[in-house]
């Protein structure tokens, strides 16, 4: 099987370096047509420029390819509806997007200011909502979309220093989760890669001789495999240094305590039993969690 995006159309944000620059060129050279967004600032989010991302452009159109650059801040919801309806104008629709833009702005959270938390919010979190809801209508009409979220590990698990960066990357899983559920009618598949390379982003955190395995490329594989027309839903990949893994959000099956035995004292004593991990579910809605607990009460009110 070999994956590729013939005739189809992806807007990748944060495309001028590291990932969404990989994601572009590897699109690029398997057929897609591609818009390459980079608001073109600084880690920390600071300034703008069309400089790099017209780099790729170049790249792309040098070896046969269709592109072209817009600097849309993705935390602009109106930026970011130009870059789309000028995307409908010139190729008709939007097959994919690959939500990729961030910045960094790490303390810890006693030191951290409120503005610095909302900027990274605003970027990684409405960043991929504007995105999202710009082109959602373009996808819905065509009955086909592929969305590809980028969470991290941050956020799946916590890291110092990374309140706002994790509490974003969280967020996008949430978004995903339910996006995936109102696009599934309309064909629209949605899914995350938390991914671990090499970037402007990540230089500091690593030794060197770790960088030189950390490619852009081996998460770009991985990026690849959660946009294409046979791709999952709703399926987070994590990708780094040619490792890939999936992670999941479980419930336990839990326990039941009837009206008289409910108290904080109660659900510590019964700890173990909420904590027990045999019969865990990867629940696909919200409401399974809602028609456990109720089945259970109606189990107990049976017996009695």
């Amino acid at each position: 099987m070999t994956i590729e995006f013939n005739d189809q159309v992806a807007i990748v944000t944060g495309a001028g370096n590291g990932l969404g620059r990989s994601h572009a060129l590897s699109l690029a050279a398997r057929g897609a047509k591609v818009v390459v967004n980079d608001l073109g600032g600084s880690v920390d989010g600071s300034g703008s420029g069309l400089s790099a991302s017209q780099e790729v452009v170049d790249l792309i159109k040098d070896n046969g390819g269709e592109a072209f650059a817009h600097g849309a801040n993705v935390a602009d919801f109106d930026q970011v509806d130009d870059m789309v309806q000028q995307t409908l104008r010139q190729w008709g629709r939007v097959d994919v997007l690959i939500n990729n833009a961030g910045i960094l702005r790490d303390k810890s959270f006693a030191k951290i200011n409120l503005e610095d938390f909302k900027q990274v919010l605003d970027v990684h979190l409405m960043g991929s909502v504007n995105c999202c809801k710009a082109v959602w209508d373009a996808m819905r009409e065509k009955s086909y979309g592929r969305i590809l979220m980028t969470t991290s590990s941050s956020g799946l698990y916590g890291n110092f220093g990374q309140s706002n960066y994790g509490a974003a990357k969280m967020a996008v899983v949430g978004l995903m989760n339910t996006l995936s559920l109102e696009g599934a009618k309309y064909n629209i598949k949605v899914n995350s890669i938390a991914p671990c390379a090499a970037t402007r982003m990540t230089a500091e955190l690593f030794p060197p001789e770790a960088l030189d395995t950390l490619t852009a490329e081996a998460v770009t594989a991985g990026a690849l495999a959660l946009i294409h027309v046979d791709a999952p839903s709703r399926f987070i990949l994590c990708a780094g240094a040619g490792g890939y893994s999936s992670t999941r959000l479980f419930e336990t099956e839990g326990i039941f305590l009837t009206a008289d035995e409910q108290s904080p004292e109660a659900v510590m004593e019964n700890m173990t039993g909420i904590n027990n991990l045999a019969g865990q579910i990867d629940y696909s809605s919200g409401y399974q969690q809602s028609e456990k607990f109720l089945q259970k009460a109606l189990e107990y009110l049976d017996r009695c």
